[in-house]
């Protein structure tokens, strides 16, 4: 990045920068990773949805209280002189407060499915916790399950119950951050009902920020949740998605050993993924990715929320 700011942390997506004390620009790249191996090929505009689809959400959801302070690019010039003129980090950048984070990745689910599904079927349980027997893949709990798991400096996440969750972070804050992700759960299965789609499952990080505790990095994404168009949807099936599928698949299909270095992503994964990402964009938000800040077509207007 042209622009004179420490560089704190690179992952598998984000670049992590600090501004001043208190704030920090977090840039979603288009990179695309599997079993914790970034692929050379990255996936064109995965980075643009994510972080619009992220301030989409935050826009959309009553009183959501989060670290975001803007997406817009005028806005985060104001903290960070010169960043109008860094054109490739617009729309896939976020301007956000520094926050004090949970030791947890808090996860939502309302559907059997991914590791839930692969507890489920040895034990009975999702998380250690017991749930109704003779479910089958994608059938809905009775209500959606608060699921947190332990942030892995590498590796997988490890799924937790809610006891263990408590001895981290005490029983009143993990009381706070259940009702908080179940409260936002209930509005984005709602909105996202009213458009055809089904939301299986997701993620949110929460920290504090003077006090309060707040919903940072991304928010409902492809990348950090399962959505499903309704009328896709079998029980027993696995059901077409708005993410990476098309790339898991065809990696599931090679003898690779999951480690580096990573097999070379045909062109036509590239495209159908990328088309993925952006469909769910479209799909969810209602609008066209070329709307959102980082367009190429500089005739169409930004939007901002």
């Amino acid at each position: 990045m042209a622009l004179s700011l420490p560089h704190l942390y690179s992952g598998k997506v984000r670049d992590l920068y600090a501004v001043g004390d208190d704030h920090l620009l977090m840039v979603a790249s288009d990179r695309l990773s599997a079993f914790d191996v970034v692929m050379n090929e990255p996936i064109p505009n995965k980075g643009r949805v994510l972080t619009g689809l992220t301030n989409f959400w935050v826009h959309e959801l009553s009183q959501v209280p989060t670290a975001l302070v803007s997406c817009d690019p005028e806005v985060i010039d104001q903290m960070v002189p010169g960043f109008s003129d860094e054109t490739q980090w617009h729309g896939r950048s976020m301007l956000v407060r520094k926050a004090e984070m949970l030791p947890l990745e808090c996860i939502v689910r309302g559907r059997l499915a991914g590791q839930a599904y692969d507890e489920y079927r040895q034990t009975g349980t999702v998380h250690s916790m017991d749930v109704p027997a003779g479910l089958r893949l994608t059938d809905p709990f009775p209500e959606p399950l608060f699921t947190p798991s332990t942030k892995a400096e590498s590796g997988h996440d490890i799924n937790i119950d809610l006891a263990t969750a408590a001895a981290l972070v005490g029983a009143e804050l993990l009381e706070r951050a259940a009702t908080l992700c179940l409260g936002l759960f209930a509005q984005a299965q709602s909105r996202l009902r009213d458009q055809g789609l089904v939301l299986a499952d997701t993620k949110f990080e929460l920290g504090f920020v003077d006090g309060a505790l707040v919903v940072c990095d991304e928010v409902l994404t492809p990348d950090s949740s399962r959505i499903w168009p309704a009328d896709g949807v079998v029980s027993g099936q696995t059901p077409p998605s708005f993410d990476k599928q098309p790339f898991r698949d065809w990696l599931a299909s090679l003898a690779w050993d999951r480690t580096p270095p990573p097999p070379p992503v045909p062109a036509d994964i590239v495209a159908i993924t990328a088309g993925r990402y952006e469909d769910a964009y479209e799909r969810i938000t209602g609008r066209s990715i070329s709307t959102w800040f980082g367009r190429d077509d500089d005739e169409l207007s930004p939007t901002a929320d």
